[in-house]
């Protein structure tokens, strides 16, 4: 039989489905009434389901990353597809083809790191140059970058997400580096190589997408710092020289500053060219990403707007040729 996936759903129709679990709540609501929130992905996408009246001994039955079929209907929900969940059921792995739920596009991957070796062959310094290869040469720290995501929601929040995010930004930075001739491009390559790149400590995602313990108290923007210090002896070795202490203070300033103001984490705002411009580069990135796939979410076909987005706190308009 067919398999219906997620991005083939349409609004009422009937599902008889198997997901992946990428999530699972047991929340209550206004009544007091108990109900299963789901995440509930394929290779396509993700989706939400509900499943009312639903009791401790249901949510039990199954864990985060277990299969379930799912029988039930989609219905729209401002603007955003759900299911409405009437039976569930644990599916055994052995009985499906997994890669039905593998969202890793291998052949994208593949592009996206090629692409960031030219990006890193074109720097002129000695020092960034080594640090970058440091890293890209890191077996296992290349085996997280090309399957990472860049969030767990808020923006290409998908297998390879921070690849993808870290390619952009780079290309972006190239490109801006042109215009403003005090900006140091190998040290604005390199910022946007490595801001994120804590995000391979601070997010679980070989299974399920989640944040790990170290990732929930320290954070990536300080797990950044401290894998980059693991990297320059790597990188000075390469080199056979040590690496200018102020190279490192301000390519340490970028990663811990990136997110621009300290009621959103950053322990230090921008002081830097470098850091001022990664800042808004890596801004516009992240909320043109989101905004894109909130408007292809969006099902509502009755108003050019989308719904309201709470996390960049405002909705979209959707151009008529679709995004």
């Amino acid at each position: 039989m067919t398999r219906m996936f997620i991005n083939q759903i349409q609004p009422q129709s009937s599902v008889d489905e198997v997901f992946r679990v990428a999530d699972k709540q047991h929340r209550a609501n206004r009544q007091g009434n108990m109900y299963l929130l789901l995440q509930l992905t394929d290779r396509s996408g993700s989706i939400s389901g509900m499943r009312w009246n639903a009791d401790v001994r249901m949510y039990e039955s199954f864990q985060k990353g277990d299969y379930l079929r799912i029988q039930g209907a989609a219905q729209l929900h401002n603007g955003q597809l759900q299911l409405i969940v009437n039976h569930l059921h644990l599916a055994d792995p052995a009985t499906l083809n997994l890669e039905d739920f593998d969202q890793l596009d291998r052949g994208k991957v593949d592009r996206l790191w090629g692409e960031l070796l030219t990006l890193i062959e074109t720097m002129r310094s000695a020092p960034a140059k080594a640090i970058a290869m440091a890293f890209y040469n890191d077996a296992e720290i290349a085996a997280k970058f090309r399957m990472a995501p860049a969030g767990v929601k808020a923006h290409h929040a998908h297998a390879g997400g921070l690849l993808e995010h870290v390619v952009e930004l780079m290309q972006i930075a190239s490109l801006i580096a042109t215009r403003y001739q005090h900006v140091d491009r190998d040290l604005l390559l390199l910022g946007a190589m490595l801001h994120d790149i804590g995000k391979l400590e601070e997010l679980l995602f070989e299974d399920e997408m989640s944040y790990s313990d170290p990732g929930q108290l320290v954070g990536h923007l300080v797990q950044g710092v401290q894998m980059l210090d693991r990297q320059i002896p790597v990188a000075e070795a390469a080199l056979g020289v040590p690496i200018d202490k102020t190279f490192q203070w301000r390519l340490q300033h970028m990663i811990v500053s990136h997110h621009g103001q300290l009621e959103h984490g950053s322990p230090r705002v921008p002081q830097t060219l470098e850091a001022i411009v990664l800042h808004a580069i890596d801004d516009m990135d992240a909320k043109v990403n989101a905004a894109t796939e909130w408007i292809r979410a969006d099902r509502n076909t009755d108003t050019p707007w989308t719904s309201f987005n709470p996390t960049i706190a405002r909705k979209f308009y959707k151009p008529s040729d679709n995004v």
